[in-house]
C-alpha cells in the first residue's frame, strides 16, 4: 500500500466552489462498488478497497489538498494533541482512521483533518419528491473543486452485516463518513454544506466538545434508525461541528423532509406538503427562505425542470435528467445519485466529469 495514498482520496474532498454550467454534459460512468463488513475489526475494515487504487496518485492527491485547503494553524492544532484525539473519536470512526493512517503511513492528525474536509466547502443540489402515485425519489448532486483527483476515487460502498447489506451510500476513498446513503427499506439521506463563519475554528471546537463531524452523523443514522421519523429526529437534534442541511426521503407518502441545521440543533424543518402542490423540494446550499445569490442559483433551474417534468412523470431517469440540467450540473460536478429507500436495488450513482 502506498503511504498516503488511499486516505488521501478524502483529502480531495477539501474543496470549494460551484463553477460555471458545464456544456456539453460529459458522459457519465458507474464508480467502483466495494464492500466494506462491518463484521471485520474497524482498523482492517478499508483495507480490501485500497487494494484497487494508485498510492502515487493518492500520496500527489494529498499533498495538492492539505497544502491549498487546510489552514496551517489547524495543523498546528490538531497535530499537538494528536495523541489525544482517539478520545474525542467515536467508534467506528476512530479505528477506521487509524487503521487507515497505519496502512498509508499518515499520521493521525493528517487523517483526521482530511475527514474534516469536506465539511468546511462544498457546493451540493438534493432533491426529494413524490410521484402521482405516492412513491419518493431523492437525488443529488455532489460538487466540488479538485474534480480531476476525485472523479477518480469516488466509490459506492455497501456497507456488510451479519452477510446482509445493512446500508449503503456514495464517498471519496479514504473519507469515512458519508454525505449520500441509504438504508434499504427504510430511509434516505443526502447532506449539503450551509456557509458559516470562522468554519475551522468553530468546528474543531465543537469537535473537542465531542460534536460529531456532519458527514459521521448521517453514517451513523443509517446503521441506527429504524425509519424515516427516527433518522429526523436524529438527525435534527444531534449536536454537531458545523452547519449544514440534511435531506431525508422515506418510504411512504409526505415522507421528505429538508431540515436546516445549526450546530446545537435545527434552525428549519421543511418536509413534503402533496396536497397543497409542494410535491417536492429542491435544497442548494442557501435557506430555503431567502434567495440564492445570481453568481449561484442552482435553485431556480431545478424548480423550473421538476415542474415541466411533473409529478407523473417523476422517476429515476427524469430525476437524473432534472439533476443534467445546467447550472444543476455544472464543472465542479464530481457525481450525481438518484435512489428510493422502497426500491434499494436501484440505487445508481454516476460520475459525471470523466475525462
Amino acid at each position: 500500500m502506498g503511504r498516503g495514498s488511499r486516505l488521501w482520496g478524502l483529502l480531495a474532498l477539501l474543496c470549494g466552489a460551484v463553477a460555471a454550467a458545464a456544456s456539453p454534459v460529459p458522459p457519465a460512468v458507474a464508480p467502483l462498488l466495494c464492500n466494506v463488513s462491518l463484521d471485520s475489526p474497524a482498523e482492517e475494515r478499508w483495507l480490501p478497497v485500497l487494494r484497487h487504487f494508485d498510492p502515487a496518485f493518492l500520496r500527489a492527491a494529498v499533498a495538492r489538498v492539505i497544502d491549498e485547503r487546510v489552514p496551517k494553524w489547524a495543523h498546528k492544532v490538531i497535530r499537538t494533541i494528536a495523541a489525544e484525539l482517539e478520545l474525542f473519536m467515536p467508534q467506528p470512526f476512530a479505528g477506521e482512521i487509524l487503521g487507515l493512517c497505519k496502512a498509508l503511513g499518515i499520521s493521525l492528525g493528517d487523517g483526521l483533518l482530511l475527514n474534516f474536509a469536506y465539511e468546511s466547502t462544498a457546493f451540493c443540489t438534493s432533491i426529494v419528491a413524490q410521484d402521482d402515485k405516492g412513491n419518493i425519489y431523492h437525488g443529488r448532486n455532489l460538487d466540488y473543486d479538485f474534480v480531476d483527483i476525485l472523479s477518480k476515487i469516488t466509490i459506492d460502498v455497501r456497507f456488510i452485516k451479519s452477510g446482509q447489506v445493512a446500508y449503503q451510500g456514495t464517498t471519496f476513498l479514504g473519507y469515512v463518513g458519508l454525505w449520500t446513503g441509504q438504508s434499504p427499506h427504510k430511509f434516505t439521506i443526502s447532506g449539503d454544506e450551509r456557509a458559516g463563519g470562522r468554519w475551522w475554528e468553530n468546528a474543531i471546537a465543537a469537535f473537542l466538545n465531542r460534536n460529531y463531524p456532519v458527514s459521521w452523523l448521517v453514517r451513523d443514522t443509517l446503521s441506527r434508525a429504524e425509519d424515516f421519523q427516527s433518522a429526523v429526529l436524529r438527525l435534527a437534534g444531534i449536536p454537531i461541528i458545523a452547519e449544514v442541511y440534511y435531506i431525508v426521503g422515506g418510504v411512504s407518502p409526505k415522507e421528505g423532509m429538508v431540515i436546516t441545521r445549526n450546530r446545537r440543533g435545527p434552525a428549519d424543518l421543511w418536509p413534503l406538503d402533496p396536497l397543497s402542490g409542494a410535491w417536492f423540494r429542491v435544497e442548494t446550499n442557501y435557506d430555503h427562505w431567502t434567495t440564492p445569490p445570481p453568481f449561484d442559483d442552482r435553485r431556480t433551474p431545478a424548480i423550473k425542470a421538476l415542474n415541466a417534468t411533473g409529478q407523473q412523470n417523476i422517476n429515476f431517469d427524469t430525476l437524473f435528467k432534472v439533476l443534467s440540467v445546467k447550472p444543476v450540473l455544472n464543472n465542479n460536478t464530481v457525481y450525481t445519485t438518484v435512489m428510493s429507500a422502497a426500491l434499494p436495488q436501484k440505487y445508481q450513482t454516476w460520475i459525471r466529469n470523466v475525462k
